[in-house]
């Protein structure tokens, strides 16, 4: 079975998996996981930790911080001098190591490597911060502070463009991450795509008559743009997930609309089993595994026509896609969404199929090939 791969053997190269920081844990974090699974002896070579947030499966591995955030200062500080995390990851001595993996956004594929070593870059996005993409931090829209973090976001876009002529290859999560990095950095890279761990809970229980969202409520998701459409139309909403908007959202939304906040992995299962279709607001997403999951339990998916999405939804089959980002443009198209479910447009089983090109299992196994590949190539 693909979710067994692991390194075993007695001629197995030493490896370090290089992982930008470890104070939450999200996506990047499952992939972490991941990776442990296919290199379950890997060394974690990480920025900064904090253990209280660290999953139990990530703290039985090795892991050498260039900064232990064990107190709220150091938290603090490291979120104001993050422009000086290239100086720690170029410090960390990595020559015991015969394969370095380094995975994230920013700062791991910089690390300084010899040439008999093996450097293998999985890249999320560069930095969506110094590229003009938008982010969960707004404090790059204060006017004090612009004049400061233009200069300091142009030597970082030297350093960036530098670190990633580092790595040997580099690998990205989708499409729309090969094309940036084409753009930005001029290289080559391959495809494949992050594990999904897939729960298929499809029910042929008629579904309940309420349209479903997940997400992290930051500004640039277009989470207020999603109420204010519901707003508009007869139709009910119920969004899943915590931040910074919160209490935005709750006043700007009306009775149709319900906040749930943080729930457990069984109710975010029971809701995408229960909801009529699942919608995706948010424009130029680097990938959207949260996408994959609402086709794994059968639903059809309305997404903004840009970034990952295109590569996981088929128009017409598994969901649909809108153009415009604003209220009206998009209470049109939930409409029009609407009177396609009803009428039975969209197959859950096809859906369902959808979503198993992107498992866990398919992640391992394409994973492990390409690094045994290359080491393989590299020793011969």
């Amino acid at each position: 079975m693909c979710n067994n791969i692991s390194v075993q053997n007695t001629n197995k190269p030493k490896i370090a998996i290089i992982h930008d920081q470890l104070t939450q844990y999200g996506g990047a974090e499952k992939t972490l996981e991941a990776l442990l699974d296919i290199f379950p002896d890997a060394e974690i070579i990480t920025g900064y930790s904090d253990p209280v947030n660290i999953s139990q499966k990530i703290l039985a591995a090795k892991i050498i911080p260039g900064i232990s955030a064990t107190n709220s200062w150091v938290k603090k500080m490291c979120r104001q001098l993050v422009f000086l995390m290239p100086i720690v990851f170029e410090s960390f001595d990595l020559r015991k190591y015969d394969v370095l993996i380094s995975e994230g956004t920013a700062w791991p594929k910089g690390v300084i490597t010899s040439p008999n070593q093996l450097h293998i870059t999985y890249v999320y996005t560069p930095p969506r911060f110094l590229y003009g993409y938008a982010t969960e931090g707004q404090k790059r829209d204060k006017w004090y502070l612009k004049p400061f973090l233009r200069v300091i976001d142009h030597f970082l876009r030297i350093w960036d463009y530098t670190a990633a002529h580092r790595p040997d290859f580099v690998l990205v999560i989708s499409e729309e991450i090969k094309k940036r990095v084409k753009k930005f950095y001029g290289r080559e890279s391959t495809i494949i795509y992050p594990p999904v761990e897939l729960v298929t809970n499809y029910s042929d229980a008629k579904s309940e008559d309420f349209f479903l969202c997940i997400s992290r409520l930051a500004a640039y998701k277009n989470i207020d743009v999603l109420i204010s459409a519901f707003n508009l139309i007869n139709l009910k909403l119920k969004v899943v997930g915590t931040g910074k908007e919160m209490e935005k959202l709750k006043r700007l939304a009306k009775e149709n609309v319900e906040l749930l906040g943080f729930v457990s992995e069984e109710t975010k299962n029971s809701l995408l089993t229960e909801c009529k279709g699942f919608i995706f607001p948010t424009d130029y997403e680097d990938f959207g595994i949260v996408v994959v999951e609402a086709l794994a339990h059968g639903k059809p998916v309305l997404c903004h026509r840009s970034g990952g999405p295109l590569e996981i939804v088929q128009a017409g089959k598994t969901g649909m896609f809108f153009d415009t980002v604003n209220p009206e443009s998009l209470a049109n198209s939930i409409m029009s969404f609407d009177t396609e479910i009803n009428a039975g447009k969209f197959d859950p089983q096809r859906c369902i199929l959808s979503a198993n090109r992107f498992s866990a299992e398919r992640f391992k196994a394409e994973f492990y090939n390409f690094v045994m590949d290359k080491w393989e190539a590299k020793r011969a």
